[in-house]
């Protein structure tokens, strides 16, 4: 049995963190937002207010010398949102100073992964982000159990380490 979902908000943990932040992305789509709509009809990529203010906070926490990082497991050929996430990369997550890297998910083989997206926070926090089959957000949990941590902790190092970095990756 899992631990109940929890109100810890992300921008309080990632404000809490002095070293590390490092998040593992499973899904080929996530939940539907007007940028994302705006790029399937137009081709462009526009910021909002959420990336503003991603940048904002994932800048503050790196500019404290946390190191950002975050990995994305993708089928190929990608799916249009996962698409839209590689052309927003630059102008959000980089500019707010993550590191980004790419794994097909045909090179995966020999990999043991949750089944849900997480966050750890400096190897003590971590935050599952639970999704309905749709992609719509359906909460996170946040727990500090240390078997637990370490298992996802390790987890996103072997995917890190097998990925490839955003300014190299070209999505087929």
């Amino acid at each position: 049995m899992g631990t109940p979902l929890t109100n810890e908000k992300f921008e309080d943990l990632l404000a809490a963190a002095t070293s590390s932040a490092v998040h593992l992305e499973l899904r080929d789509a996530y939940m539907a937002d007007a940028a994302f709509v705006e790029w399937l009809e137009t081709g462009t990529v526009s910021t909002d207010a959420n990336d503003e203010w991603w940048i904002s906070t994932v800048g503050k926490a790196v500019s404290r010398g946390v190191d950002v990082r975050r990995a994305r497991i993708v089928s190929e050929p990608l799916s249009d949102y996962t698409r839209w996430l590689w052309e927003c990369t630059a102008s959000v997550n980089l500019t707010a100073g993550e590191q980004v890297r790419w794994l097909p998910r045909h090179r995966t083989a020999g990999l043991l992964t949750p089944p849900s997206d997480f966050w750890v926070f400096d190897s003590a926090v971590l935050v599952w982000n639970h999704f309905a089959g749709d992609g719509e957000w359906a909460g996170n949990e946040v727990t500090r159990d240390k078997s637990l941590v370490a298992q996802c902790s390790t987890a996103f190092t072997a995917v890190w380490q097998r990925a490839t970095d955003h300014g190299e990756y070209r999505p087929s």
